[in-house]
């Protein structure tokens, strides 16, 4: 009796088994946790090979990465400048990445060095990011830029009369004081022969904000609603942790700072540039989807 009464259980439970329907194909095909975009903005006399490493390390990962060229930095300093770059500011560089960032198919996190870092805090205030990275950025109006080293840094690059009238064209002893004076020597070489010109109208709006009627460097914080990593090079001179700390603050409770000793402004390409990234690909997996 016992024997027969397993029996009638086990046709039973197989004829539930059987009848039971199956999972759909879409579910058992979907992708699990799908990373998002990350949009990489270049900043100053620099162009998107600044991210290669970045750029690997993450696609390596599972991420689709786009790294737009801001427009005239893909001129070597071997040949002359487009003249346009002249009257290029800071607003038409938020507006070209823009044009990108809303022919993706989803919001992405904006990642931006230096330049490009407010670049992404302007982008952040048009709510254009999913979450915004701000590697040694730019400060935006309202943030003081007082910094004997950073003064000494815009000053070797940019301090020759009338050079707000036309692309301005860095120094090999300029660029390695204030962005990469603890890369090794052969690296720097390898660097500079990269990099290219820049705007002196944008630069002007960076460092003269207060002087700036147009108000091309500002940023409604209360418009930043997104996540925010706030990074900082310990050895930075052009935009050392006292200012980056400011730009932390002033988004508040969507803003995490982190900084990194013994790196100076190019920590993105520099030797230990995986110890940035792997951090910050930790914070993004740490978002909520």
């Amino acid at each position: 009796m016992k024997r027969a009464l397993n029996c009638v259980l086990a046709i039973l439970t197989a004829l539930l088994v059987f009848a039971a329907p199956a999972p759909a194909a879409d579910a058992v095909n979907k992708p699990q946790g799908e990373k998002p975009i990350l949009v990489m903005i270049h900043g100053m006399f620099v162009g998107p090979w600044c991210w290669d490493s970045f750029r690997t390390y993450f696609e390596a990962r599972g991420y689709k990465v786009v790294t737009p060229t801001l427009r005239y930095h893909n001129i070597p300093l071997s040949s002359p400048p487009d003249p346009r770059l002249t009257d290029t500011g800071i607003l038409d560089y938020a507006a070209d990445v823009e044009k990108e960032i809303r022919a993706l198919p989803t919001k992405p996190i904006i990642i931006g060095h230096s330049m490009g870092g407010l670049v992404a805090q302007i982008l952040a205030s048009r709510g254009l990011a999913k979450a915004a990275v701000l590697v040694a950025p730019a400060f935006p109006r309202g943030v003081s830029p007082l910094s004997w080293t950073g003064f000494k840094s815009a000053w070797m690059n940019m301090g020759r009369w009338g050079s707000w009238k036309e692309p301005i064209r860095p120094t090999f002893e300029g660029a390695v004081y204030s962005s990469f004076h603890r890369m090794p020597e052969d690296q720097r070489k390898r660097v500079f022969e990269k990099m290219t010109y820049e705007s002196p109208k944008a630069a002007l709006e960076i460092s003269f904000w207060f002087l700036d009627h147009s108000k091309a460097t500002e940023v409604d914080a209360s418009k930043v609603t997104c996540p925010v990593l706030t990074i900082a090079a310990g050895e930075d001179r052009l935009l050392p942790p006292s200012i980056v700390k400011k730009i932390h603050q002033k988004y508040g409770a969507v803003s995490m700072y982190r900084e990194f000793p013994g790196r100076d402004h190019f920590l993105i390409a520099e030797p230990g540039w995986q110890e940035v990234a792997g951090f910050i690909d930790g914070w993004m997996g740490r978002l909520k989807p």
